[in-house]
């Protein structure tokens, strides 16, 4: 039996090792753009406001694609899915390097969204292997919080990266853009040979007219929510896409209710150990993807305004490169204290941490040490729900549809993200008559934002007081430790 255990138990951190490549190629996706805007923006001869597109579609594309890839891994297996969308996302990034107008551009920066599937992917794959050992909930917590240790690390990596490699190629936007295309490249050869399949569930079949419903039904809300932000909340017909995309929720309900193997299993999220998971993703995807431009250009406004701290791009990026060095703090002191405690415990203290985060902004936001504190406190708590969150729903979700499972935590933190870019685009522009410099907002403006984050942290913290006490746990915890990857 020990022998057996260990056996699991290393080809699980075998996994890990491998995994964690592929989740560093994302964190270089995610950061290695950035610095990079101004020069595409002139490099396709577009405007800034014009690269909100290629952010909006690639957030409508994920959200969309996600379930349905996580499911057809349930069903086919996890590896193959996440080789197909390494492939795509290889092909998006190639496309990339060769694309010089708008159009082009914004198609293949779309597909280059598919990379978002990895980690829900990855998540299924470890708890498939780690079930077996009987430390599966244990193990995937663990595993996560080094997922996502290795995507902060490729974040910065890319971030820092780009704006060297741009210089040393004498400003050839093309050559730059290739450095994440031959990452992507290489890592579909460590998924291919390095990276087991799990147990696939056989005989099911793909609910089409159910992910149909749910497709719609995204494509609606997030549209919309784009188009608020674009177009402004007076514009009548975008809540009218908003509320049609949430009526539309009342047909697939009834359809996956009365449907053998449906999309998503809706009797599943009613779980007590699965709801408040879902929920707070949701609630979280407030501020890790709407209140990050808000820090950053809260952070360079001149404190002419009364508000600001006046940093210049170098010292933001510190700030940026900060928050994402406590998210990796965090994501390593998840596992380590859930051991002490309990999952549902340390779930419930990261999403507190996030609230107390940015409510500390409310009285202090006025020297830079203030914010740098702030977000380092927010970045532990959101380290750790990023792995976490995933992970607890592939431990209360049944043998069979833990991909699907960990895909919606990604699914409602996109939707989450969209409203509050939405909201948040809304408030900063009205308030912005009241600045003094063109192109800052109100301090009320930023206020709202981080009350809005702080808020939304706090609601899921008690949220997940709902969840059993003993949830997101082994049945059994054998004595013999996981070794380091």
């Amino acid at each position: 039996m020990t022998s057996t255990l260990r056996g699991s138990i290393g080809i699980t951190a075998s996994l890990i090792g491998f995994l964690a490549l592929v989740e560093v190629t994302s964190g270089i996706i995610q950061g290695f753009y950035v610095p990079l805007i101004p020069d595409l923006v002139d490099h396709l001869g577009i405007v800034d406001a014009d690269f909100n597109w290629f952010e909006a579609a690639q957030l409508l594309l994920s959200a969309i694609v996600v379930p349905v890839l996580a499911k057809l891994g349930d069903m086919v297996g996890h590896k193959r899915m996440l080789l197909l969308a390494t492939v795509v996302t290889a092909g998006a990034s190639w496309w990339l390097v060769a694309a010089g107008d708008f159009t082009s551009f914004l198609i293949a920066w779309a597909l280059q969204g598919f990379y978002v599937v990895w980690l829900p992917l990855e998540v299924a794959l470890i708890f498939d292997r780690g079930r077996r050992s009987g430390r599966g909930a244990a193990q995937t917590r663990r595993a996560a919080g080094l997922l996502v240790v290795a995507l902060e690390a490729g974040a910065i990596a890319g971030a820092l990266a780009s704006g060297r490699v741009f210089d040393a190629v004498g400003g050839n936007v093309a050559l730059t853009l290739m450095v994440p295309a031959v990452a992507v490249t290489l890592v579909f050869f460590v998924i291919l040979f390095g990276v087991p399949e799990s147990t696939p569930s056989p005989g099911r079949r793909l609910d089409v007219v159910g992910f149909t419903l749910l497709t719609l039904a995204l494509l609606l809300i997030t549209s919309g929510l784009t188009f608020v932000r674009i177009n402004g909340p007076e514009t009548w017909w975008v809540w009218l896409l908003v509320a049609a995309g949430i009526l539309m929720f009342l047909p697939f309900g009834a359809w996956e209710l009365r449907t053998p193997d449906p999309a998503i299993d809706l009797r599943m999220l009613r779980r007590p150990t699965m709801w408040p998971v879902q929920l707070t993703a949701g609630l979280i995807g407030i501020s890790l993807l709407g209140a990050q431009a808000p820090l950053s250009t809260f952070a360079g406004t001149d404190p002419v305004n009364g508000y600001g701290l006046g940093l210049d791009a170098s010292s933001i990026s510190n700030l940026i490169g900060l928050y994402l060095v406590s998210m990796i703090v965090g994501a390593l002191l998840f596992p380590v204290v859930s051991n002490l405690t309990t999952p549902r415990i340390t779930l419930i203290g990261a999403a507190a941490l996030v609230g107390v985060g940015y409510a500390l902004f409310l009285p202090f936001h006025v020297e830079t040490w203030q914010v740098f504190v702030n977000m380092a406190v927010a970045g532990v708590g959101s380290g750790a729900l990023v792995g976490a969150m995933p992970a607890a729903a592939a431990a209360a979700a049944p043998i069979g549809q833990t991909g699907i499972a960990s895909a919606l935590t990604n699914t409602t933190k996109t939707i989450g993200g969209s409203f509050a870019s939405a909201v948040f685009g809304v408030v900063l522009f009205q308030g912005a008559s009241s600045a003094v410099t063109a192109t800052a907002s109100s301090l009320s403006g930023y206020m709202t934002v981080w009350a809005v984050c702080a808020g939304g942290a706090f609601v899921a913290a008690v949220m997940l007081l709902f969840v059993p006490k003993l949830a997101f746990g082994d049945p059994q915890q054998p004595t013999a430790a996981l070794p380091t990857p």
